[in-house]
């Protein structure tokens, strides 16, 4: 299995695991749950990219506040209504995936911002995807 260096919490964009392919899925999946951390990944379908977040590999004390899913389920609502991410995105309750992202970068962000906001920082996901205003 790949040994990866722990990813710090919460995970900054640039360090976020490509997992794109079944190898590069599994072995950063394994990586968080032998961390017991909220596992986060972007990866590219095509042309296009997914951000996704699943808080089963945390430590089982580890807790999503009801105010941390209510802030991520906004945020993706208005992704979907802006038609940047697909309506078939899931918003939890414990597993996060953003389809259809543009680019690297963006999805990225997204994913750094949903870990984030997996340990409580709701201000990530909130300037990631601002309310219009």
């Amino acid at each position: 299995m790949l040994l990866m260096e722990p990813l710090p919490i919460p995970c900054p964009a640039h360090l976020v695991p490509d997992a794109t392919g079944v190898d590069a899925f599994n072995a950063a999946y394994w990586w968080a749950k032998q961390q017991r951390a909220v596992f986060v990944a972007v990866e590219r379908r095509g042309p296009r990219w997914m951000a996704k977040a699943d808080a089963l590999t945390a430590d089982p004390h580890h807790t999503v506040s009801d105010s941390a899913y209510d802030t991520i389920r906004a945020a993706v609502i208005r992704l979907i209504r802006s038609r940047e991410i697909r309506p078939d995105s899931s918003a939890g309750p414990v597993y996060f995936v953003l389809h259809d992202i543009d680019s690297e970068p963006r999805a990225r962000e997204l994913a750094a911002a949903l870990h984030a906001t997996l340990y409580g920082d709701l201000e990530s996901i909130a300037r990631a995807v601002p309310e219009a205003s």
